[in-house]
């Protein structure tokens, strides 16, 4: 079976921009459902898809913070070349990160992180959401169980400097949110194993907006934008939007 490869998009065509970012492993169907409702009410929306994401963990694991970060910014230059002077970011998780980055490092109208990590995984368990993320994309494919063993035996030979890597870009990120001043809308799902829930408080209680808010979802998990609470994960994020001081 023929995997499709999921794609950048951009929906809407109205004045004020969002720039949608997916999480690690992820791609960008994390954040289509939010980019369709989003242009519905009125918003443009454009979500890049990082390098070595959404094709096979042969290629990701080739790849690493700096090419993903690549991808933000080239996102964010996409919507400025379109004549978007005003952009908001949301993101998930990994792209939850990148929001706050994106927040201390050129002008943001708002950000909204979604289950973002503030606290350093064991490489351990970051590895093992990679194996995870492998099996499923061999499982997808249609290859045998036994093509899949020899193939996850081969693919755990590869070394993962990317896990290195990501855990010094959250960190990173940890030791600035304190030089956020742009409105924060903090999300965290209650059932989100992925990472310490406690990174949510961290990130509203560091960051130095005037406008912040926390909300947690009391029945979703880490992938909270296709989880049971969407819907009402959706309005709240529009319903923060309307509040920002949009010139237009």
């Amino acid at each position: 079976m023929k995997i499709v490869t999921p794609k950048p998009f951009t929906f809407g065509n109205g004045k004020r921009a969002v720039l949608l970012l997916h999480g690690f492993t992820g791609n960008t169907a994390d954040v289509r459902m939010m980019g369709r409702f989003l242009e519905g009410k009125g918003y443009t929306c454009h979500a890049p898809q990082y390098k070595g994401h959404g094709v096979p963990p042969e290629e990701l694991v080739h790849t690493g913070p700096e090419d993903w970060w690549k991808d933000v910014m080239d996102g964010y230059e996409y919507l400025k070349n379109k004549g978007h002077q005003e952009i908001a970011v949301a993101g998930l998780s990994l792209g939850g990160v990148f929001s706050l980055k994106l927040g201390y490092t050129v002008p943001v109208k708002g950000i909204i992180p979604m289950c973002a990590p503030m606290h350093i995984k064991s490489e351990e368990v970051m590895y093992e959401g990679i194996l995870q993320y492998a099996q499923q994309y061999k499982q997808l494919e249609g290859k045998t169980e036994v093509q899949i063993e020899q193939e996850m035996a081969e693919f755990q030979k590869t070394p993962m400097n990317t896990l290195k890597a990501l855990q010094e870009l959250i960190a990173d990120v940890r030791n600035h949110v304190d030089m956020i001043y742009s409105p924060t809308f903090v999300v965290q799902a209650r059932e989100d194993h992925m990472i310490n829930t406690d990174s949510a408080n961290i990130i509203y209680n560091e960051v130095e907006s005037d406008l912040k808010e926390i909300k947690w979802f009391e029945e979703s998990g880490h992938v909270i934008t296709l989880d049971k609470e969407r819907d009402q994960l959706h309005e709240d994020v529009f319903q923060f939007l309307e509040k920002l001081d949009w010139e237009e």
